[in-house]
């Protein structure tokens, strides 16, 4: 599917689990992303790909419109069959890959708008046939790029405590967080408990709030400003649950603190 969208309000986050490699080309605005490690930027013109079984926080600064097409792995696994295509090794370990402009592109993003249904979708005539031709179109330009397309294993298992210090801001599942350290929901949840002596849901509640708690009494921030970046749905979610645990809501707190 490619999708179009349009008239994004600032600040809004959207997925923040990728569960599939996808290529973005930015028609128009700002948008910044954060992978929990690194911030990148993209502006008009530019197109990237989103790399698989990551996490990312997103931010539109403006109003955007954008394409996007996700490669799902059984498309793939269909076509590296088929053209007998070897993974190589690809040596960038960045989230987002920055893909340059070139004429093979370009024209491919413009020749899109004939295929395009109500302006939103591809025709599924013809889905499989300009995904295709969009993947090919990125290897000819940059074969290293099949290092990333073709390499399907899963995350192995990795330092549960490192990773979710470093990455509990980030709004995802329970499940998404135990496949990204390598292990099975159960098994997550026995090494968690070894760990931090906490189901992960109170201790990922309890290390948002401080660390919101931290933001607004030591750095000056409203909660406007915080909340999404912890992981929070919605400001009204958020002040409950501050309140709820400190006994003091975030507005009474910036009032006692001037």
């Amino acid at each position: 599917m490619i999708d179009r969208s349009k008239d994004l309000q600032p600040n809004i986050l959207t997925e923040q689990f990728i569960p599939d490699h996808v290529f973005v080309y930015l028609e128009k605005g700002t948008l910044e992303c954060y992978d929990g490690n690194k911030n990148y930027t993209f502006q008009e013109g530019d197109i990237c790909i989103a790399r698989k079984n990551r996490l990312a926080r997103y931010k539109v600064k403006s109003n955007i419109e954008y394409k996007f097409f996700c490669f799902d792995e059984d498309f793939l696994k269909v076509i590296q069959k088929k053209h007998h295509i070897k993974p190589v090794t690809l040596t960038t370990k960045d989230t987002f890959l920055k893909i340059p402009n070139n004429e093979l592109l370009l024209s491919f993003i413009q020749s899109l708008s004939p295929y395009l249904k109500n302006n939103q979708n591809i025709d599924k005539t013809f889905q499989e046939i300009k995904y295709e031709e969009l993947l090919f179109i990125l290897l000819k330009n940059q074969p290293e790029l099949a290092g990333l397309f073709f390499d399907f294993s899963v995350p192995h298992k990795i330092d549960l405590e490192s990773f979710m210090e470093t990455n509990f801001t980030f709004n995802v599942s329970i499940q998404h967080f135990a496949f990204l350290t390598g292990r099975s929901l159960s098994a997550f949840k026995r090494d968690f408990k070894e760990i931090f002596n906490e189901t992960p849901s109170r201790w990922l509640t309890q290390k948002r709030l401080k660390e919101a708690y931290f933001l607004i009494d030591q750095k000056n921030k409203k909660p406007t400003e915080v909340y999404l970046d912890l992981g929070f749905e919605t400001l009204s979610h958020f002040s409950f649950a501050f309140k709820k645990h400190f006994g003091i809501s975030p507005t009474e707190l910036i009032k006692k603190l001037n």
